[in-house]
């Protein structure tokens, strides 16, 4: 009852300070919620307003059992705090369920299994415990039966040890109780770790009197996983495991066998380890227990060597794959590395083979995006002898680092980065995220890297990114000035494909300090089996001066550039007796005016066009026929630079190179040549773009034979006017008797078909690019020379008559020419003869007088001023 009538008026869930005691409840009377939610036997539950439990009020209860309602910051501390009625008691709200390591135990009723195996340890563990305490009981008892009688007939020593037996049978039969306890044990373990590992972390908090629900995946999981990382990271990890795998069973093994037999603890081992290496050796046990225990040995045994041949056949087949794949190191020293793919890797490839012919072969090393396999086999095609040199393929990307250290980037002596096959501006973007690449090589580089570049306007990027280690060779451009070369000089293309190549003669450069002190005059004459063409001054930080004034002296450093066979089949010699005599003077023509046609469309064709108005005398005509629109032509003629052009006017015609009737629409028979261009849609196709080539070429010597014998050709042109009537270069004309025809071939296979035929002169642009990046990377320095003479300015390759030189079966040396040749500021280093079908470029015997004709041409190096 309460103490005043005051005290039941207020509000039934304020908190007063002091809080007056009720009655208990009776025993009988049924249970409210508060009751159910907070037991009695754990004290008086208190008035309070309900609310969530929060993690932060489920840790003030450390001191009694976790609960959720005990949120009450001030514990009840004795029964008079309790209500005075049970109408204070506010509602309870649903029933909550209860934490789950309460629910634990539910589980156990689901695994009967497991009940039936801990009884039976329970049973029959400590059943056979017994019975072996018998027997040693027995056994105690008999040896002290024996002792008494042993020591009574005088045999006490005997008896003595006896009884030391029996206290070590005792002591081993105890042992062996425990081996028999750890067994069963063992076995038992896993199975209920596996049942009820999930459970761990639960009892971990109870014990530690926390709450803690932040696992949210089961610990199971989170075992499976960390083994999975494990195998996954350590390469060893199942070698490893198997190891463990089989010491563990040798040992447990070897611990049921001793806990069933009588012998020692090394040889149940020892028997053990038979078991698990010879499956079939337990064959001979008797007795059931080590029966039971050997069969099961012998299961894991093959399970382990099951497990073992599995890990060496993934062993081989891994090696296997990534031998097939190409993913193993290479260790190799001084060797050419070429980066990525294309179609000029074989004339590449050639090329070097020859280079490294006369150290007796090299190594060339290939980085590309393609399957081993693919490459190898694409190789074996070219069908070509490499006389020793050994081509090694792997698979990876130049971007990577690691795939760069794998092939020994650090170690090689030179780098060639090849162009893709994608647009220019996405080639180079490629080419510079190589060089990229190659800067961040922690080791350094010992050789220098050939990038080949597609656009003339992206190499100076590549140039700044990649600094004194770059040498770029950019192909179009080569390409380009190489056919208005050819257009303007025709047999050109084949002069510089003996030069460019490995084959025949190829520039070198090399000091000799016995020449210091001579004049070039004299140093020209000096090789017996070479050529000098310039030199390069060491005065002027390694400058290469091409055909040098003949008073300049050789001096101390400086290095002499040649034109010979190889790096070791040339030396100076005695100076040779030569005749100067009488010779014409007659000096070169003036430039006349001329009409070009351009057929197809080149991506770089601003810069051939700018060449072009170098060369070309003023009032020349440049007709571009192709099928790009003339607005959007004009368009990027502009942004190349194109605004104006003093010497040369540029005629505009829309058409397809391969319609017969586009071609007839032009004026083909007044031409004085024809370029045709490897298209810009079609240059991805190599097959395609030489096809249509072709088929060009085909068409338009049609078309001009028909048209010639009803036009006048009276007018020859001005520009072979310095040449013989019956020279080999008129018949490059063919048809026409005026039109030089220039065919761009990417294909070497092309090349027999344009030969054979004998109607156009033909520049194989690709094997001609892999010739220069083949030189290049045998001798960067190289790169210089080829730049001056492909350049509109400077000294450039021409061929000249040999009325220039000589008369009419005038019998001379080669020597002889090439001081006459001198006096006309050229260097002479070949001749083609009339009655011959290529040129000779370093004749071997220079001193040797011959007969020359007036149809005779000579190839000289002269300025192009």
């Amino acid at each position: 009852m309460p103490k005043s009538n005051g005290d039941s008026m207020k509000p039934p869930l304020k908190r007063t300070k002091t809080l007056q005691p009720s009655a208990a409840p009776p025993i009988n009377a049924d249970f409210s919620d508060e009751q159910w939610n907070y037991p009695s036997f754990l004290g008086t539950a208190t008035k309070t307003r309900r609310r969530r439990p929060s993690s932060s009020s489920l840790n003030t209860t450390h001191n009694l059992l976790p609960h959720p309602l005990r949120l009450d910051a001030n514990p009840p501390h004795s029964d008079h705090n309790l209500p005075k009625t049970s109408s204070l008691i506010p509602p309870s709200p649903p029933h909550t369920p209860p934490p789950s390591y309460i629910t634990g135990p539910q589980h156990y009723k689901r695994s009967p299994i497991l009940y039936l195996l801990v009884i039976t340890c329970i049973i029959f563990v400590p059943h056979s415990a017994l019975l072996q305490y018998r027997l040693a009981k027995l056994e105690d008892e008999k040896l002290h039966l024996c002792c008494e009688i042993d020591f009574c007939s005088g045999n006490g020593r005997k008896s003595l040890e006896k009884d030391d037996g029996s206290f070590s049978y005792v002591l081993n039969a105890d042992s062996r109780t425990v081996s028999l306890y750890i067994v069963m044990f063992t076995l038992i373990l896993p199975f209920v770790l596996y049942k009820y590992i999930d459970y761990l972390p639960q009892i971990m908090n109870f014990l530690r009197r926390t709450d803690n629900n932040k696992e949210d995946v089961p610990l199971k999981k989170r075992v499976a996983y960390m083994v999975d990382v494990f195998f996954s990271i350590h390469p060893y990890a199942k070698l490893l495991a198997l190891l463990f795998a089989t010491l563990f069973l040798i040992g447990f093994g070897g611990l049921a066998l001793y806990a069933v037999t009588g012998g020692s603890f090394a040889e149940a081992l020892w028997h053990s380890w038979t078991y698990v290496a010879d499956s079939g050796n337990h064959a001979e046990t008797e007795g059931t227990g080590q029966r039971i225990v050997s069969v099961s040995i012998s299961s894991g045994g093959m399970l382990i060597f099951a497990m073992m041949l599995g890990l060496v056949s993934d062993a081989i087949s891994e090696k296997v794959d990534s031998l097939r794949k190409g993913k193993s190191e290479v260790i190799e020293r001084n060797h050419i590395l070429i980066l990525g793919w294309s179609d000029k890797l074989g004339s590449l490839l050639k090329q070097l083979a020859i280079a490294n012919k006369s150290v007796g072969g090299g190594v060339i090393v290939v980085l590309a995006e393609k399957e081993k396999e693919e490459m190898e086999m694409d190789i074996a095609k070219l069908e070509f002898d490499f006389m020793g040199t050994s081509v090694i393929c792997r698979s990876g990307s130049p971007l990577i680092l690691a795939d760069l250290k794998k092939v020994s980037v650090s170690k090689a002596r030179a780098i060639i980065v090849l162009a893709s096959d994608e647009n220019a501006d996405q080639s180079d973007a490629r080419a510079l995220r190589v060089v990229l690449s190659l800067t961040g090589v922690k080791e350094g580089l010992r050789g220098h890297v050939v990038v080949e570049m597609s656009d003339l306007d992206n190499e100076p990027l590549v140039k700044l990114v990649g600094g004194e280690l770059i040498e770029t060779v950019v192909a179009h451009d080569v390409i380009g000035r190489l056919m208005i070369q050819c257009a303007l000089q025709p047999g050109l293309a084949q002069i510089w494909e003996d030069i460019l190549g490995f084959e025949n003669a190829e520039f070198y450069i090399k000091k000799w300090p016995e020449l210091n002190g001579l004049c070039f005059k004299d140093l020209l004459i000096s090789f017996p089996d070479a050529i000098p063409c310039g030199i390069k001054v060491a005065a002027d930080k390694g400058k290469i001066i091409i055909n040098p004034d003949d008073s300049y002296v050789l001096r101390d450093g400086d290095e002499v550039l040649v034109i010979a066979e190889d790096d070791d089949t040339y030396a100076p010699g005695p100076l040779p007796e030569v005749q100067k005599g009488f010779y014409p003077r007659i000096s070169d023509p003036p430039k006349y005016p001329e009409k070009i046609l351009f057929c197809g469309w080149r991506r770089d064709i601003d810069d051939m066009i700018m060449v072009l108005e170098a060369l070309l005398a003023h009032g020349s005509e440049l007709w571009m026929f192709n099928e790009v629109p003339e607005i959007e032509r004009e368009k990027k003629l502009v942004d190349g630079g194109l605004e104006i052009l003093e010497n040369i006017k540029l005629v505009h015609r829309e058409g397809n190179a391969v319609i017969r009737r586009h071609l007839e629409s032009l004026p083909l028979e007044t031409f004085d040549s024809i370029l045709i261009l490897a298209d810009e849609s079609v240059e991805d196709s190599v097959a395609h773009s030489d096809s249509r080539s072709l088929a060009t070429l085909l068409l338009i010597r049609d078309i001009q034979s028909k048209r010639l014998p009803y036009k006048d050709t009276k007018s020859a042109s001005l520009r072979l006017s310095g040449f013989s009537h019956s020279s080999w270069i008129r018949e490059m004309q063919q048809a026409s008797d005026k039109s030089i025809i220039i065919s761009e071939i990417l294909d070497s296979r092309t090349r027999n078909l344009v030969s054979v035929s004998r109607i156009s002169d033909y520049v194989l642009s690709n094997e001609l690019v892999s010739m220069a990046l083949a030189m290049v990377a045998e001798d960067k320095q190289i790169n210089r020379v080829l730049e001056e003479l492909f350049a509109e300015e400077g000294n450039e390759m021409c061929i000249k008559p040999a009325e220039f030189y000589l008369f009419d079966q005038q019998e001379l040396c080669f020597y002889d020419i090439m001081i006459r040749g001198r006096a006309r500021k050229e260097i002479v280093i070949g001749y083609r003869l009339a009655s011959q079908e290529r040129a000779v470029i370093n004749p071997s015997e220079k001193s040797v007088p011959r007969k020359w004709s007036l149809d005779d041409v000579f190839v000289v190096i002269a300025s192009g001023d």
